[in-house]
């Protein structure tokens, strides 16, 4: 990222995924903890899917409001063209 990289960018010149967090160790616990229905506070639509199909119902999902300013605009515009995340375009 300090030579102008993006985050996904980064991450693939370095041979990972665009995004190598795995959130089914969520679902996992929320099983454990017999939860079976949350609200969920997300931008990012991969971890609403990756809940549901592992069997936790998703009964709201709560935006997170993201606070934009000169030095992370590049990394909030990054997270929704390339990744998907739902973010207010304001």
């Amino acid at each position: 990222q300090d030579k102008g990289a993006d985050t996904v960018e980064a991450n693939h010149q370095l041979g990972f995924a665009a995004d190598e967090r795995d959130f089914t160790l969520c679902a996992d616990m929320f099983k454990l903890l017999g939860v079976d229905a949350v609200r969920l506070l997300t931008n990012n639509p991969k971890k609403v899917e990756i809940l549901t199909e592992a069997g936790i119902n998703i009964s709201e999902r709560v935006p997170l409001i993201v606070g934009r300013n000169p030095k992370n605009e590049r990394y909030l515009a990054t997270k929704a063209a390339k990744m998907g995340h739902l973010l207010d375009q304001k």
